[in-house]
């Protein structure tokens, strides 16, 4: 006890070892929810399912470790919501890349991380944007989150006439259909509209969203994760999984392994980094894809930082002084900063998308976690979670829209930090942040976002206000539209 008191520097944070591993359990209880849902959302791409919750938990266990002792701070680590929908929505369904290409982006995104968090270019990045932007953007990744998750729970049915159809399987034109129909694309003509709400995966989806609600209202520990067990049991009830189907003579932890190893290094391999860049037409392509996916990586963990660390003294006024005029990783941002860099690499290493800091940390924050050993203990539950290797393949995706809702709904209270009343902030954050849900697409949200923004200040004289970093994004951004209508 007395070396962790040391280590940790528990007195001095006034904190104790039991306070450290209860905050860390339940910071697990209250993140929990991503060991299920990121092999959902990544399965889609392709990816075997129990090689990316193997993945999953390595990379956040290993992640959340290493932040927790060279940083000396109560945060966990695992694969983000909204930038593993951005890998699997935009980067291999949109824009047509296998998801090995997409894993080998993530991992260049994480090694780009590193080199901008041990030089000057981080900082001046973060330094650069304005505040309310960042707001923007993590309440719009909120937005995105929640679409996709009433899209998933299948509450809404599009309806578009013939008139309205740009194209059905690539070919222009559709009103007279001939054979399968493999893809339709439809003008903004096209209408959502709520489904029959009798049917009984619509049923299950409103009952298991009420009972994670209730939970929520209730401050139950580890609340999303009951939901999620509570909604498949009712799931099973209404007979939407059938334990029948399920082989649990092979659905082992050492099968879970086995299919590991298609994911494991496969960034090495031929289908990985040199595919990538084998076609070199696609390279602007590529590279603006690895841009959206480190900014987005960037603001989520900066945006998490200050939103939970000023307010409870993990990181003070002093340390987000020292971060502004330290070189290399000497402050305590700095450090917590390249630990979430790192993350990254690890994850794309095992085979998962961009691992992130999680804001749930101030679950156990908030229950008293104040070092790295409330850090150390959340990675310790993520590494016992991999002996449930087999619940994996019988939750559906009608127990995990629940959740995706919900972590929505978490994350658009970054719109109270907005000022509306003042216009010209309203439009770019408006921009930033309907649009990632409007448009499906994070980047084409900050893209908005950032563009306004640029616009706005020539309206109004103040161009020279923007820093030149922020010029550049915005060229880049508007690059990346010319280059992807080419296509």
């Amino acid at each position: 006890m007395n070396a962790l008191n040391r280590f940790f520097k528990l007195e001095q944070h006034n904190t104790t070892v039991s306070t450290e591993i209860v905050a860390g359990i339940t910071t697990f209880l209250a993140m929990s929810y991503i060991i299920f849902v990121n092999p959902s959302i990544l399965a889609l791409s392709g990816m075997p399912s129990q090689a990316v919750f193997l993945a999953t938990l390595f990379a956040s266990a290993i992640s959340t470790l290493f932040i927790g002792l060279f940083a000396n701070v109560p945060y966990a680590l695992a694969p983000g919501m909204g930038l593993n929908a951005f890998f699997t929505y935009t980067v291999v369904f949109a824009l047509g890349f296998t998801w090995q290409e997409a894993l080998s982006m993530v991992f260049i995104c994480g090694i780009i991380n590193v080199l901008i968090t041990v030089t000057k270019v981080r900082k001046m990045l973060i330094l650069a944007i304005p505040e309310f932007l960042q707001h923007a953007i993590s309440a719009g990744i909120g937005v995105f989150i929640g679409y996709l998750g009433i899209k998933n729970a299948g509450l809404l049915q599009f309806t578009s006439d013939a008139s309205n159809i740009v194209s059905v399987n690539g070919q222009a034109g559709g009103t007279e259909i001939n054979g399968v129909v493999e893809s339709v694309v439809t003008s903004g003509g096209i209408l959502p509209e709520l489904v029959d709400l009798t049917q009984p995966t619509v049923l299950v989806v409103i009952i298991g969203l009420f009972i994670t609600i209730a939970l929520m209202i209730l401050n139950v520990q580890g609340a999303i994760l009951i939901g999620i067990i509570a909604t498949t049991l009712l799931a099973m009830v209404f007979g939407l999984v059938d334990l029948s189907t399920v082989d649990f003579s092979e659905n082992t932890l050492t099968d879970a392994f086995v299919e590991l190893k298609d994911t494991f290094l496969v960034i090495f391999s031929s289908a990985g980094l040199p595919s990538l860049f084998s076609d070199l037409s696609k390279l602007p392509v590529v590279i603006m894809t690895i841009f959206a996916f480190s900014l987005a990586d960037v603001f989520d963990t900066i945006g998490t930082f200050i939103g939970t660390g000023r307010r409870t003294g993990i990181f003070t006024d002093k340390d987000i002084q020292e971060l502004e005029d330290s070189t290399g990783i000497t402050s305590k941002m700095d450090r917590a900063l390249f630990a979430d860099s790192i993350g990254t690499v690890f994850g794309a290493i095992f085979g998962t998308s961009n691992t992130t800091t999680y804001v749930e940390s101030a679950a156990g924050i908030g229950a008293g976690g104040r070092t790295g050993l409330t850090s150390v203990s959340t990675a310790i539950c993520f590494i016992l979670a991999a002996f449930f290797a087999p619940v994996i393949s019988i939750v559906p995706p009608a127990a995990t829209a629940p959740a995706l809702i919900i972590v929505g709904i978490l994350m658009v209270s970054s719109f109270a930090d907005i000022e509306w009343s003042d216009f010209s902030v309203a439009v770019p954050a408006f921009f930033t942040s309907v649009f990632m849900g409007l448009a499906y697409s994070i980047s084409n949200g900050i893209a908005a976002g950032f563009i306004t923004y640029g616009l706005v200040k020539i309206v109004k004289g103040e161009a020279k206000e923007v820093h030149p970093i922020l010029w550049i994004s915005m060229g880049l951004f508007i690059l990346n539209f010319i280059v992807t209508a080419s296509f």
